[in-house]
Order: structure tokens, then sequence, then C-alpha cells
């Protein structure tokens, strides 16, 4: 059997490592095995630090609305202590913009979760023409035993989901939303 070297295979391999490893410093961008090495510690640093950037960036969103709220004499575990109670569900990264560019409706949230932690019952009225929406949908289910599921979207199946009182509803998915429905 004739010998075979793989020379071109071993050459783009290698190639490919290189590739990967510009820009590095000393030999480590220019001789393949500390190249090679270099760049399996970078997918490794990589991986680590996508999962460190979702909770450095939780951090500094704690951060910026604690310090908004301080400004509006709540802590920060009230305030989200009284947004849970109150029943209004939005997320922190919204918080912390509300809480940098408009000043004014995220100080109305502290008053609505200061309200609601007193134990004083808090409707917020829908903002728009498409809160109101998922309301009309569930009207219609109410009258029509025939209304089809599946054509509608899955935020009034969620609202028809909280209105019948199922449990884990936000966290579902649009077919597990279905069969908790039926």
């Amino acid at each position: 059997m004739a010998r075979v070297k793989g020379g071109n295979v071993s050459k783009n391999r290698r190639r490919k490592v290189l590739k990967e490893a510009k820009g590095y410093f000393g030999s480590k961008h220019r001789l393949y095995k500390t190249a090679q090495e270099q760049v399996f510690h970078s997918g490794a640093y990589a991986f680590r630090d996508r999962k460190q950037n979702k909770r450095n960036f939780r951090k500094l969103w704690i951060t910026r609305i604690n310090a908004a709220c301080r400004e509006n004499d709540i802590s920060y575990s009230k305030f989200i202590n009284g947004l849970s109670k109150a029943g209004i569900e939005i997320n922190r990264k919204m918080l912390s913009e509300m809480a940098i560019d408009d000043a004014a409706s995220f100080t109305k949230l502290c008053e609505v979760a200061k309200k609601a932690l007193k134990g004083e019952v808090v409707k917020a009225a829908p903002a728009s023409a498409k809160a109101k929406a998922p309301e009309k949908a569930t009207k219609t289910v109410a009258k029509e035993e025939k209304v089809d599921l599946k054509a509608m979207s899955l935020a009034d199946l969620k609202v028809m989901a909280k209105e019948k009182g199922i449990k884990g509803y936000s966290t579902m998915k649009k077919d597990d939303l279905l069969k908790a429905l039926k």
C-alpha cells in the first residue's frame, strides 16, 4: 500500500488555527503549537465570559434601579416586591432604561409599588389599543366556545391563561398553553 502523507490537510488545518490566532502577541500568532494552545484557551474564555456578561448586565441594571428607587424613598427589594404584588411584569433591563430616560414614569411605578405594599388595590389601565385587543379576544371566547385557539397570538393566550388562573403560564410555550387552555 502506498504511503499517504496528508500534506494539504495538515497545512490547511494549521493555516486555519493560525488565522484564528491573528493578532495575538509574540509567538502565539506565529508558531502553530503555541497558537493552537492559545486558541483553545481563548475559546474557553469566550464561553465563560458570555455567561458572565449576562450576570454583569443584571448587576448593572439592579444598581441603576436601586439608585433611582432611593431617590423615590423606597429600597430596591421593596420596589420589586411591590411591583409583583401590583401584578406588573416588567424586566430589569426595561426598568433600568426607564430610570435613566424617563424618570417621571419610573416615579409613577414607585408610587404604584408603595401602594401595593400598603395593600391598596392598584388597577393599571391599558395604555394603548393593542393592550385592549386581548380583552376583546377573551370576551369572544367567553361568548363562543368555537374560537380557534391556534390562530390566536401568544400574548392573547397568556391573557386567557391568567384569567383562568393557570399557574406558570408566563413561561409556557404556545403548545403548552393550548393544552392547558383545553
